[in-house]
């Protein structure tokens, strides 16, 4: 009897007490850094979903479109006023985001990012990529000083219905690493995977025409042109 009395005292039932709040928080702590310390070789690897996700990745050949929206002479400087936007994965019709860049001068490049997924990583052994557009600008700017076409590191709208199945923690991971890993190349192969960073395509602009950006079947992104109206 005294010893099931010592068992219920508030003294035994409070250690109790902490020392499963103590082992639930080393629990936490260690799942924390579980899926803290994964990258995206982890996800490509082990992530069925994710590899579901790639496999709907479809054939692309419009990406977007720009115009001159005006061009004037300031100063004895060209500037180039150009209007940019990204079209839906599936409807090329659709604008999914546009802006407005004034830029100086007319030869105006348009940066791309291409990642390709090698044929293993993806469920019915086809290679899938991804297109990502990085940046725009002029001819008398660096690159690094371009206007951003996306934000590094999240995910692009274009894309968002793909990899929807996927945990939102694992599709944070996922484009955080892909934009990270973009210069890191022999990484990525690693991974199966290989990126196109920096592939520009640059024109001169002329106002009165709208500029489409398609891709071929290599990964190869260029614009055709067709009259506005």
């Amino acid at each position: 009897m005294m010893t099931i009395l010592r068992k219920l005292t508030p003294g035994g039932f409070l250690g109790k007490l902490l020392f499963l709040l103590a082992a639930a928080a080393l629990l936490v702590l260690a799942f924390s850094f579980l899926f803290a310390s994964r990258t995206i070789f982890d996800l490509l690897l082990e992530n069925r979903k994710l590899k579901q996700a790639l496999g709907n990745l479809t054939q692309e050949y419009q990406i977007g479109y720009a115009k001159v929206v005006s061009q004037e002479t300031r100063d004895g400087r060209t500037i180039s006023r150009i209007r940019f936007a990204e079209t839906d994965r599936k409807d090329s019709n659709r604008v999914i985001a546009r802006g407005e860049y004034e830029i100086e001068g007319d030869l105006i490049h348009f940066d791309a990012l291409i990642v390709t997924f090698d044929k293993q990583l993806v469920m019915d052994g086809k290679a899938r990529a991804l297109y990502l557009w990085r940046r725009i600008y002029g001819d008398t700017m660096a690159p690094e000083n371009g206007y951003p076409l996306a934000v590094s590191g999240e995910e692009p709208a274009r894309y968002a219905d793909v990899f929807r199945e996927l945990p939102l923690r694992d599709r944070r991971l996922f484009w955080a690493e892909i934009w990270q890993l973009a210069n890191e190349p022999e990484r990525l192969k690693k991974a199966g995977v290989s990126a196109i960073y920096g592939n520009v395509v640059y024109r001169k602009m002329r106002p009165g025409l709208i500029y489409i950006f398609k891709i071929d079947n290599s990964g190869r992104v260029y614009p055709d042109t067709v009259p506005d109206f």
